[in-house]
Formats: C-alpha cells, structure tokens, sequence
C-alpha cells in the first residue's frame, strides 16, 4: 500500500516537531547560566578574601594549595555529576577512591619488602591496579542499579558501607605508609609554579567535557536523564547508559585516589571522609541539574575552585571548619533558592502561539 504525499508531509511535518521539541527541551535546560553565575562567584569570593586578608590569601604558597587540593576533589565532583546527569547519585565515590590508594600503598610495600628497585620501577603497573580497582567499583555499582535495578541513592549507599568495611578490616584502621618515589615526585611537582596535579585534573575535565558534549555514550548519558520514557522510545538502552556512566565514574574514583597518595604519600579508609556532601555541592553549583538531564564540566571545575578558595579564605581569617560548612550551605540553599525563582518566572511567560501549517 503506498502512502499519499499528503501522508508523506504529514509524517514529515511530526519528526520535524519531534525534532524541534527536543531543540527547545535542550535550550531550555542549557546549563550555561550555572557557568556564568560561578564565574561571578569565583571572581567575587577571591576579591573579597584578597581584600579581607591580603598578606595570607594572596601568599603565593596558599594560591599554590589551592591549586593543589581542587584536582582530587575535582575529579570526585566530575565523577558525581556523570552519576546526576543521569538522574542518580553515587555515595561510593570516596571510599572507591580509598581502595585505589589502599591497594597501590599496599602492593608497593610488599614488593618493596623483596626487591625495593622492582616497586619503583613497576609504579606504572601499581597506579594501573589501583584505577582497576576503581573500574571494579564502578562495575558492581552498575550492575547493581542497572541490571538489578536498585535505586542509585541505596545501592551506593550499600557499597559505600561495603567499601569502606573493606578498607578498615585491609589495614586494621591504621594509615598505611608507602608510595613509589616517581609517584611522590609528580604530587610535589610545579610546571609554572602551578602544582602538575592541576594540569592534569584539567586535562581530565577537557576528556569527560569531550565525552559529554561531543559522543554518541553523552548523548545517551543526557537523554537518559533528561526523559527516560523517550530514551526508552528512542531506541537507547538504559542498562548500557547506566552501566558505562558508572563504569566511568568508578574510572574516575581510581584516578582520584591515585591523586590521594601523590598528594600525600599515605592510604587509610577514612580519608576524604566529608568529600561526598562536599562533591554533591560542587556539582550542584556547577550547574548539575539533581534531577538529571543536564550538567556542565565547566561549571563544576569553576564550582571546585570557588569552594576551595572560601576554604582557604576561612582559613587566613582563622575560622573554623563548622562555620565554613555552614558557608557551603547558605552558599548552596541561596544558588538553588535563585534558580526556582528564575524557573518559575520562566514558566509564567506566555508561550507564542504555533502558526498554523
């Protein structure tokens, strides 16, 4: 049976709507608004502390701490908001990290013990072992929500609490000592006067940009959260979406702790242990919608620096570690406070009217 040209149109005139209602659905949850308001954030936060307290903040050994402490807590907000992106979480992401870096320290020590040129030599294949160790992690989160199909704040919770009873019962609750010496070396390094670790917490923040924005696996990633049910009829399957995001954020946990333990030459279970509400903050500062749908790298990098350049401010001006999580919270409770007012705006604003065709 052939089809009229009238039908043709027809057809023809409902995939462009479909088209251009994904278009407007895009434009309309665009995150560049979240990059715009951290930058003005960045900018404001670091005046105000330059101002306050010149001779501490502007100290060239505190802009080189902060540039220092962003990139293991960047990449853990980079890898919470793979996870909201897809209208999830991820709780584990610390203690994932944690066994990244408890397992190099550990398998450095014991080939150390027999043959200390063999463990500096092989740091390649210990820093490979602990990032597996992170993929691992993310493969049992992802299996666990995307084939069993357990809600992602409950089954990162679970590993979150399996994670970390590992770790403890590993080292017995002590810190373990013990990183290869070229390792060390790249955590201490500057290229510029900025620490080498920031380059490359940047570089990674390009790549997960690159996968996000610019392939098929981001799309997918954005769709899913975005609108499950049209994912579903848009032919993306949700098990693989799901599995690949956290197959990737447990990537990124590896990588996280293998800043850990160049950063600081030790492992223990608890470390990081207030980075989870921290990085759930970042994210969402940076422009992640919680629901899902939407994110920007951009915006949670700027997010990063901007939280760690409060830190360091309340530190020069000796205030303590309550009052800046109180900080965190205005700052938070007052940015998502703004974004519903604008919302709501938003929507009260006539729609104009579809021409008839």
């Amino acid at each position: 049976m052939k089809m009229e040209n009238s039908d043709v149109k027809n057809l023809g005139r409902v995939n462009d709507s479909i088209d251009s209602a994904w278009t407007r659905m895009l434009e309309r949850l665009s995150p560049h608004g979240g990059v715009s308001r951290m930058l003005v954030l960045l900018v404001l936060a670091f005046a105000i502390f330059a101002v306050l307290k010149p001779s501490v903040f502007l100290n060239g050994t505190n802009l080189r701490n902060i540039a220092l402490n962003s990139p293991e807590i960047g990449v853990i907000a980079i890898a919470m908001m793979l996870a909201m992106l897809t209208g999830g979480i991820d709780l584990s992401l610390v203690a994932i990290a944690n066994m990244a870096a408890i397992t190099m320290s550990t398998l450095y020590t014991a080939i150390s013990a027999s043959n200390p040129a063999l463990a500096e030599q092989g740091f390649v294949l210990i820093v490979l072992a602990g990032i597996a160790v992170g993929v691992l992690g993310g493969c049992i989160n992802g299996l666990l929500i995307s084939v069993v199909g357990i809600t992602p704040i409950l089954a990162t919770l679970g590993t979150l609490q399996i994670f970390n009873g590992i770790a403890v019962a590993w080292t017995g609750g002590k810190t373990l000592d013990g990183t290869p010496a070229a390792l060390t070396a790249v955590g201490a390094s500057t290229l510029g006067g900025i620490p080498t670790l920031f380059f490359v917490f940047i570089l990674l923040a390009v790549a997960v940009g690159v996968i996000v924005n610019r392939t098929p696996l981001g799309l997918r990633i954005q769709l899913q959260g975005a609108n499950p049910t049209a994912a579903r009829y848009s032919g993306i399957g949700r098990r693989k979406t799901l599995m690949s995001t956290y197959v990737l954020t447990g990537l990124l946990s590896g990588i996280a702790g293998v800043f850990f333990i160049a950063r600081n030459p030790t492992a223990s279970a608890d470390y990081g242990a207030s980075y989870v509400l921290l990085v759930i903050v970042i994210a969402v500062l940076g422009g992640t919608n919680p629901n899902g749908g939407f994110a920007t790298v951009f915006g949670v990098v700027l997010a990063t620096l901007t939280l760690q350049i409060v830190s360091s401010g309340f530190t020069a001006l000796r205030l303590s570690s309550y009052q800046y999580a109180i900080a965190q919270g205005v700052i938070l409770v007052a940015v998502m406070a703004i974004d519903q007012v604008r919302w709501r705006r938003r929507r009260r604003r006539p729609q104009p009217t579809a021409q008839p065709a």
